[in-house]
């Protein structure tokens, strides 16, 4: 069994039960954390297989995840977030979503800036992800 992360009548993603479950809990987790709806929800009412990715709500929460995982300056949530900001980006990418990794990032109040390799990093692992990630 899998699941279907649909725009309309396109699978941008066809994830095993397994990795489509956690991929949405985790959805579900920084929804909480950012404050921002993902625009990911049940495209049948009935069916828990199938979601329908709002791609213009989906825009906001990628790129408010994305800038969020910037300016973090804590090594432990970014260790825990990498992989799912990772696999967010690679299907908003799909999505024909533009998700920029922004230049270095400060925040007045934290020391840490984003350095240019965590940014290449992160858009490395983005398109790794989109390569693994099954249609």
């Amino acid at each position: 069994m899998s699941m279907y992360f649909d725009i309309g009548d396109e699978t941008l993603w066809n994830p095993s039960n397994g990795a489509g479950r956690l991929f949405v809990r985790q959805v579900e987790v920084f929804e909480a954390e950012l404050k921002l709806p993902s625009g990911i929800g049940h495209k049948h009412w009935g069916d828990p297989d199938t979601l329908e990715v709002d791609p213009a709500v989906y825009a906001e929460f990628a790129r408010g995840l994305v800038a969020w995982h910037c300016r973090t300056g804590h090594s432990v949530i970014l260790t825990l977030s990498e992989g799912f900001v990772a696999t967010a980006v690679a299907l908003a990418r799909r999505a024909g979503i533009e998700v920029e990794i922004p230049p270095d990032v400060q925040v007045p109040s934290d020391p840490r800036t984003a350095s240019a390799a965590d940014l290449t990093a992160l858009d490395t692992r983005a398109r790794e992800m989109d390569r693994w990630m099954s249609r």
